[in-house]
């Protein structure tokens, strides 16, 4: 899938773990361990701004295009 998913890197630079991301934005751990492996096939905008909101970034910092991946 050409959509990368960079949650590791941004939780990496916040210095917070998935379970801390999990806990304050009311998601469970095993929805974000599939979005963080790449493995989830959609996300709400409304998850994604809780995330964004929680890590204090911009949806492009989690979410790239990646041309080397296309199917």
């Amino acid at each position: 899938m050409p959509i990368a998913v960079r949650l590791d890197e941004v939780l990496e630079r916040r210095r917070m773990s998935l379970t801390e991301l999990s806990e304050a934005v009311d998601i469970t751990l095993a929805n974000l361990s599939i979005l963080k492996t790449g493995k989830a096939r959609a996300i709400r905008f409304s998850t994604l701004e809780a995330i964004c909101k929680t890590l204090d970034c911009q949806p492009g910092e989690i979410l790239v295009f990646d041309r080397d991946n296309e199917d």
